[in-house]
Order: C-alpha cells, then sequence, then structure tokens
C-alpha cells in the first residue's frame, strides 16, 4: 500500500522476481475493462448497472472508480489465481474501505488470515507531487522509469525494450495528482484502520530511501 508514487509498483516487481507470486495489477483490470469502452456500454454488479464510459472519466481525472464494481472484477481474477494456487501480490490494492470489505474476507477465505502481509510504503505528499509529475513509462510494456537526472538528460527510450518514454496521458499532470493525493487520503488511507481491526498489522516503511532499502526493509517486514 502507499500513495500514488510510493513505488508499489517497483517493489511489486521486484518481489514478483524474488518471491515467483502473481503481481496482481488492479489498474489494468480496470483498464481492459473501460479504456475501451463504447456508448451504451456497461456492467451488472448485484442487480445494478455500471456505466464504463463514466467509469473511465473517472479514471482519466484521478478519481477512484466504483468500489462495488472494481471489487467485483478483483474477486473475479483472485479466484481465478487461486484455483490455480498461485500466490498474489498487490500494489495498492484494495483501494477503497468499501472493495476492502468485500477482498479481505475473500482473501482469508482462499487464502487464510495468516497468509496475508501487509506493507505501508510511506512517503510525502510533495514527493508525491515530484515523483508523479516526473515520471515516465515506456509504450511497449509500461515498464515505470524512475525520475532520476538521467531522464532529463536525454533518455527518450526504455532501458529494458527499447520503446519510447511517455507520459501517462492526464494521470500524472500536477492537477490530477493533487486529486489522487485527495482520494488517496480520504478513501485508501482509512483502509489501514480497517487492516488493523482485522487483526492484520501494517508494517510502516519509508518510501523516501533507494530503492534497493525499501526492498530490504519490505522483505525483513514480510519475513
Amino acid at each position: 500500500m502507499g500513495g500514488p508514487g510510493a513505488g508499489k509498483g517497483t517493489q511489486a516487481e521486484l518481489l514478483d522476481e524474488k518471491l515467483k507470486s502473481y503481481y496482481f495489477e488492479t489498474s489494468k483490470i480496470i483498464e481492459a475493462h473501460v479504456m475501451n469502452a463504447k456508448k451504451g456500454d456497461h456492467e451488472v454488479v448485484n442487480g445494478k448497472k455500471f456505466d464504463l464510459i463514466k467509469e473511465r472519466e473517472n479514471w482519466s481525472s484521478g478519481i477512484l472508480n466504483t468500489p462495488e464494481l472494481v471489487a467485483f472484477w478483483v474477486k473475479e481474477k483472485i479466484k481465478e489465481l487461486a484455483e490455480e494456487g498461485r500466490d498474489i501480490i498487490f500494489a495498492g490494492s484494495p483501494r477503497t474501505l468499501p472493495e476492502g470489505k468485500e477482498i479481505i474476507p475473500f482473501l482469508e477465505k482462499l487464502y487464510g488470515a495468516k497468509s496475508i502481509k501487509v506493507v505501508l510504503i510511506d512517503i510525502s505528499p510533495e514527493e508525491t507531487i515530484k515523483r508523479n509529475s516526473r515520471r515516465r513509462i515506456c509504450q511497449l510494456m509500461r515498464h515505470p522509469i524512475l525520475s532520476t537526472e538521467k531522464e532529463f538528460l536525454g533518455l527518450k527510450s526504455c532501458p529494458l525494450d527499447g520503446s519510447k518514454l511517455v507520459r501517462r496521458a492526464g494521470l500524472d499532470d500536477i492537477e490530477t495528482i493533487k486529486v489522487r493525493l485527495k482520494e488517496y487520503k480520504e478513501r485508501t488511507y482509512p483502509l489501514m484502520k480497517y487492516f488493523d481491526g482485522q487483526g492484520l498489522k501494517v508494517k510502516k516503511i519509508n518510501g523516501e530511501q533507494s530503492v534497493e532499502k525499501v526492498h530490504e526493509d519490505i522483505l525483513k517486514a514480510i519475513n
């Protein structure tokens, strides 16, 4: 867990490499359902109809998607992975308290409460704005490129796959980042209290250290 730009995706990829688990990207699941939606496209969950165009508009503006809908999509994928016997690494999911109240009991039922570890990568709002406004991803495989000085000295292509480096349209504009920060503070951070109430101790990590040091601290926390 952690605010926008905390390094959740980077650390999830490192854990995935080390632990050979499934890196669960909720954002990709949402994008797969909403980015190519056409007028009239919808999803029905518990008898309610959700407009996918509206969900895409929320996504693009930095507002979190409807919790009931996201929880439905996430639980579908979790069930599939559990049936395959896969361990899972989540990055920034669940995103809201209603999602957490749907997803955590579901995980406990399938994997057992003792198998769930929660780590909070903590960074300041100022660091969030700095990182996200400088953030680039590669066009081909969406590798995140860290905001180093090298980036501003002419790095134009991804060092891993060679594709062009691009900004995430809309999501990494400063005004959108501020919206995402507000959403995190008001809708995601309250999950920490919920986790505690469920007996899931949240281990806080200083996210403003080097990537390597954050990774070491996460490994200590989950072991």
